[in-house]
Order: C-alpha cells, then sequence, then structure tokens
C-alpha cells in the first residue's frame, strides 16, 4: 500500500467470516477464500520463543524477534495495550505482501464504494490473499466505469478474535516502524468502533506514535525527523490536489471536461511533487514510483485515512494528563456518541479542545 499511511489492513475482513450466513455464489467464494487464506496464516505460525531458542535461526532474524519481544512487552505494561499472545508468534509465508487491498470510486468522485461486514462494518476497501482475485475484481468494476487501485498490505489484525503473529512481511520495515506497527495494531484490539475507519485509524495512528515516542525515550533514542517530514509534506500535497478534486466533482461541468480537468489536476500533482522534491529534499525520490505510476480517485483515498484525527487524540490525551487508562476510557465515550455528533467532538478538540 503507498506511503502516507502504513501498509496494513485494517477493516478486519476475515471477521466477516463469524457467525455469517451468505447467499450466492460470488459471495460464499469470497468468504471462502478469506478462510482458507488466513487458515494457512495460521497454521504457518510458530513461538517466537521457540525459534530464539533454535541454534539454527538466522541471526538478523532472531534479533529482528528479539526487538519485536521487548516491543511486545512494552506495549502491555507501559501502554496498556492488550496482553496476550498476539505477536508473540511468527510465521514465514513465503509472499512480500499478506493481502491486497482492493479500492474503488466514482469517476467523479472521491467517495469510496463501500463494503460492509458483521463486527467490522462498513469499511472503504476488500482485501484478497492473491493478487490475482483482486486484480479480476479490479477489472470486474472498470467496466462498470470505475476507478479502481489495488494496494499490497504486509500485515493487519483480527482484533483479538485470533493470535495475530509477526510476518516475514513485516520484516521488511526498518527497526522503528515494526515497533511503531506492533503498537498500532494492538490499539485496535484496545478499541475498534464498526463503521468507522477514519476514527479507528487515527486513533491507532496516535497510540503508535505516542508509544513510540514513550519506547524511545526508554531506551534513550531520539527520533530522526527528516523522512517523517517528506511523509507529512507528502501526505500534505496529496491531500491538496485531492481537495481541488473535490471542488472541481462538486461543479456542473460536462462530462468531457470534467475528464480533461481531473487529469490536468494529476499533471499539477505530478509537477508539484517534482518541485518540493527538488526545492526541500534535495532530489529524494522516495515517491517517484507512486507518484509516476497511473493516478486516479481511489489511489487517493487511503491519504488522510490515518492521520485525519490524530491531533484531535492527541489532545484528548493531554486532557487526560497522559494516563493511558483514562484516555482510552475517553475513547471509547466518543465512540458512543452518534456519528455526527462524534465528528463535532472530535472537529472541537483538534481545534484545541
Amino acid at each position: 500500500m503507498p506511503i502516507p499511511a502504513p501498509s496494513r489492513l485494517t477493516p478486519r475482513l476475515l471477521l466477516a467470516l463469524l457467525g455469517l450466513v451468505v447467499s450466492g455464489c460470488t459471495t460464499l467464494d469470497y468468504y471462502a477464500h478469506l478462510g482458507q487464506g488466513h487458515w494457512q496464516l495460521l497454521k504457518a505460525r510458530q513461538p517466537v520463543e521457540r525459534l530464539l531458542a533454535e541454534p539454527g535461526t538466522d541471526p538478523e532474524l532472531a534479533r529482528r524477534l528479539a526487538l519485536a519481544g521487548r516491543a511486545r512487552d512494552f506495549a502491555s505494561a507501559s501502554l496498556q495495550l492488550p496482553d496476550n499472545r498476539s505477536y508473540r508468534l511468527y510465521a514465514d509465508i513465503g509472499r512480500p505482501f499478506v493481502v491486497w487491498t482492493l479500492f474503488a470510486t466514482e469517476e467523479f468522485s472521491l467517495d469510496p464504494e463501500l463494503h460492509c461486514f458483521p463486527i467490522a462494518g462498513c469499511v472503504a476497501y476488500r482485501g484478497y490473499y492473491q493478487l490475482g482475485r483482486a486484480r479480476g475484481a479490479a477489472a470486474l468494476l472498470r467496466e462498470q466505469g470505475l476507478d479502481t487501485h489495488i494496494g499490497g498490505v504486509e500485515a493487519y489484525s483480527t482484533l483479538g478474535w485470533f493470535d495475530d503473529p509477526l510476518l516475514n512481511t513485516m520484516l521488511r520495515w526498518d527497526d522503528e516502524r515494526l515497533v511503531a506497527v506492533i503498537f498500532h495494531e494492538l490499539a485496535h484490539q484496545r478499541y475498534y468502533l464498526a463503521g468507522d475507519t477514519a476514527f479507528n485509524e487515527s486513533f491507532a495512528t496516535f497510540v503508535e506514535r505516542e508509544g513510540l515516542r514513550q519506547w524511545q525515550a526508554s531506551r534513550g533514542e531520539t527520533r530522526a525527523d527528516g523522512i517523517d517530514r517528506q511523509r507529512r509534506q507528502f501526505i500534505e500535497l496529496v491531500l491538496a490536489s485531492r481537495e481541488r478534486l473535490r471542488q472541481l466533482y462538486a461543479g456542473d461541468l460536462p462530462n468531457a471536461a470534467m475528464r480533461a480537468a481531473k487529469q490536468a489536476e494529476f499533471d499539477r500533482l505530478r509537477r508539484d511533487y517534482r518541485d518540493l522534491r527538488q526545492r526541500e529534499w534535495g532530489g529524494d525520490g522516495r515517491y517517484d514510483a507512486w507518484i509516476e505510476a497511473p493516478l486516479n480517485n481511489a489511489k487517493l483515498l487511503p491519504f488522510g485515512l490515518y492521520d485525519r484525527w490524530v491531533p484531535s487524540f492527541a489532545t484528548l490525551f493531554a486532557q487526560n494528563e497522559g494516563d493511558w487508562a483514562r484516555f482510552y476510557q475517553a475513547v471509547r465515550t466518543l465512540g458512543r456518541l452518534a456519528p455526527a455528533d462524534r465528528h463535532a467532538a472530535l472537529d472541537k478538540l483538534q481545534a484545541g479542545g
């Protein structure tokens, strides 16, 4: 999945299998595919402690697993995140991504096509354990005139219904990001609000960032801000483009003119990116592959999803004097509000409380 958001599956599509009665061959085939894919993952799990005790374990793998274990202990002891077997197991699934997510929008809309499931609620994308299945589903949606985007995902959580393992796909990240994602996914186990993806992801992203800050402080480490600054600037660039597109689609241009203006906006986004890369980053092209590949509405959907309410949760954490237990209770209180009231409360927190 493209940066700006860490690559991980957050709707927990597998949970729809629990207690679900399905009808229709296509639906049944999809859920059977999810069940088989997750079952294969569960079968590949091994206890981390066993791998660390085996003399034949690759030294670098052992180092990363030991680091994850220390972060896992810190998460429960210091961040009051669930203390269970999740991320105390390891699975090598033999591929670079655990699942692929498919996003879709109308040609002149930035609203995602929603998919609704028991427990997880309505979410903005569908997950597939096989890239071929995701591509086939995307082709069918494109035939209907929709914009589509497929992103590879290195990790996902089942909200504590299963003991989620560390995956070989996660070990592609550096140490800092590996630790951060463990905190993020455990935050979803701590609290998850069905049907509000932006709320869930912003909450977990705040826990990830504050948790990582406290983790590094406990180890006497400091965080280099350069890459994080580039990421923030890139997100802001894409979000500005998305806002201009939103205003465009709210107009009443004929389809041909709307289509041309849409393409012109994507051309502008590329020019703005190249200018930013040269002016601010010294030519660092870490996002070149993403920006030079085909652009459409669906590709912009993940941007802002993980960050929208992060400042609101930071304010809430400060209001609760950095007490994790009080903070989590305050998050639950927010989650019990009606959607309009909840978003109004988050807006107020965003403005400083």
